[in-house]
């Protein structure tokens, strides 16, 4: 029952006097363990240290005990306010209070308005029935850890070595200062002198001079430890001018068709497969443009400061040193009784006094496939790249499925749904591309998804991370090469009519086995509108024609 008090009205006063308050040291415990303050206001305003607190400001939460002790000397039973009845319901009692100070040197109000004797000097008995109510605190700091985002901790794996911090420096100030960085630096500037990569020369008027700069690369070993420290002087190509300090940047490359028909021939021959890096490849290729660069920060020549470089060979940095790379070697390998292919300027062969040899030539460092050796033949495999593409775009956890398309979706330009983001598209495009060298069942997935590359939606984005999930799916998928029974090539084709809904083109596709194994294969939409299916058909057709013609003058 609810508990009301009036200040001015005493029932009881005619019984009995109120017995003077016992009086309670300061900080008793026994006081703040009954009373619960609540602070409403501000305790630093006048108004608060000024008015009557409200019946609000504290409160017992837990009833009075059942069987309080109470001694009227004129009353045979306590009050009925005062009794706690057991099956009535649990109500909160409300005492009024002046404000409660720092230190407390006198009772509190509420304990003078209680009946003479209602107290008593045993509190043993209504201590534990009484419980403060707290506030419940709450964290007003919402991190991402209380949505369960948790950023990928990269934990280095088990290494015989300890990996030490910032070993790589950022300048050459900081490279001088450390012992065998500078030695990495020496070796490196004697390696281009004595290559003959550069004369020093005065700098002349209106000559662009090209900038250059140092990188720091620490080389390990497979159990953690140091295999070496590489410093490697790079020129600032995005300082040449085109026409001036270069002409032709395009380097060719194998292509995959190439490289399958040569391990095809060479699995027929039971010829055995070599694999080789050349050293410093863009240091060997001669330039025959005037090209200018500033000396080496921290290798300055003490006697011609104001000097400039003549390249006389090109320097990793170049926008022209991929292609001179590559006529220096074509120059050199055709030297020694090498000719190129009719079709593939990057594949060499040599057949004189019965002595035949093939030499693939691929200008950049990509590796691209795996070799991996079994009975019949060989696997064509990119496990290992598809595995990092998973990981890379967050699709690992992702369930797989069979099919890289959803057949019952139309794909179009203009589906209704919301854009997606062009640069994550492309980017996840890009890195399929690579697949579909080992891979002829994504051509054709991969092919309509491209056509919506300037203009990606969600549900294209869904589409191609369907082909993510079929990759988890057939990772272990790869492309097998057999010892062939006969050398030659058998192609199929086929073309679709109208297959494209927004402008009504078809699609064109075939793929040509040479030996028995897969060597070529594509999927492409045709540029015009066929007016019927027999011009689809001819039209991919004489694609496929196109390439059989190019494999056989290979």
């Amino acid at each position: 029952r609810h508990v009301n008090f009036v200040e001015n009205s005493f029932p009881y006063q005619s019984i009995i006097k109120p017995l003077p308050s016992p009086p309670i040291p300061p900080h008793d415990p026994t006081l703040h363990s009954i009373i619960h303050v609540q602070h409403e206001q501000n305790p630093n305003s006048s108004e608060f240290q000024n008015s009557v607190p409200t019946p609000s400001q504290y409160s017992i939460s837990s009833p009075l005990p059942e069987s309080p002790t109470i001694n009227a000397p004129n009353q045979s039973s306590p009050p009925e306010s005062l009794v706690h009845e057991p099956n009535s319901p649990v109500q909160p009692l409300v005492l009024e209070s002046s404000p409660v100070s720092a230190s407390v040197s006198e009772s509190p109000v509420f304990m003078s308005n209680l009946p003479a004797g209602s107290i008593t000097d045993n509190t043993s008995d209504l201590i534990p029935n009484i419980q403060c109510n707290k506030p419940a605190t709450r964290d007003p700091i919402v991190t991402r850890s209380h949505h369960n985002i948790f950023k990928p901790k990269k934990i280095y794996v088990a290494t015989k070595h300890d990996l030490q911090e910032n070993l790589e420096p950022s300048t050459i100030t900081q490279a001088l200062k450390i012992a065998h960085w500078r030695d990495a630096c020496s070796a490196e500037f004697n390696a281009l002198m004595s290559n003959g990569t550069w004369t020093l020369v005065p700098q002349q008027k209106h000559t662009n001079v090209v900038g250059c700069k140092w990188l720091f690369r620490i080389k390990r070993n497979p159990d953690g430890s140091v295999a070496r420290y590489k410093a490697r002087l790079v020129a600032k190509g995005f300082t040449q001018t085109p026409g001036l300090d270069f002409k032709e940047t395009f380097a060719p490359v194998v292509k995959p068709q190439t490289i399958k028909v040569v391990l095809t021939i060479a699995l027929g021959q039971g010829w055995t497969l070599h694999q080789m890096d050349v050293n410093n490849a863009f240091l060997q290729g001669q330039l025959y443009e005037d090209v200018y660069m500033q000396q080496p920060p921290g290798f300055v020549h003490s006697e011609f400061p104001h000097h400039v470089c003549k390249l006389k060979k090109a320097i990793y940095g170049l926008k022209q040193a991929p292609r001179a790379w590559h006529d220096s070697l074509k120059t050199f390998v055709i030297s020694v009784g090498f000719s190129t292919s009719l079709s593939d300027p990057s594949l060499f062969i040599y057949n004189k006094q019965g002595v035949c040899a093939f030499l693939l030539v691929y200008v950049d460092d990509l590796l691209l496939t795996e070799l991996i050796p079994i009975k019949s033949g060989l696997l064509l495999s990119q496990h290992g790249y598809i595995r990092e593409l998973l990981d890379k775009f967050n699709m690992s956890g992702a369930k797989s499925t069979t099919t890289p398309l959803c057949v019952t979706t139309p794909l179009k330009l203009n589906d209704g749904s919301a854009p997606a983001d062009s640069k994550m598209f492309r980017s996840i495009i890009g890195a399929l591309q690579y697949i579909t060298l080992t891979r002829p069942d994504l051509s054709f997935a991969i092919n309509k998804l491209s056509q919506f590359m300037h203009q990606p939606t969600q549900l294209h984005l869904q589409q191609l991370k369907r082909v993510l999930r079929y990759l988890k799916f057939t990772i272990n998928h790869s492309l097998k090469l057999t010892k062939p029974d006969h050398l030659k090539l058998q192609a199929f084709t086929d073309a679709d009519w109208g297959g494209n809904y927004d402008d009504k083109t078809s699609t064109s596709a075939y793929i040509i086995y040479f030996g028995g194994n897969p060597v070529s294969w594509l999927s492409k939409r045709q540029r015009t509108v066929a007016r019927s299916s027999t011009e689809a058909e001819y039209r991919s057709a004489a694609n496929t024609s196109a390439e059989i013609m190019w494999l056989s003058n290979l």
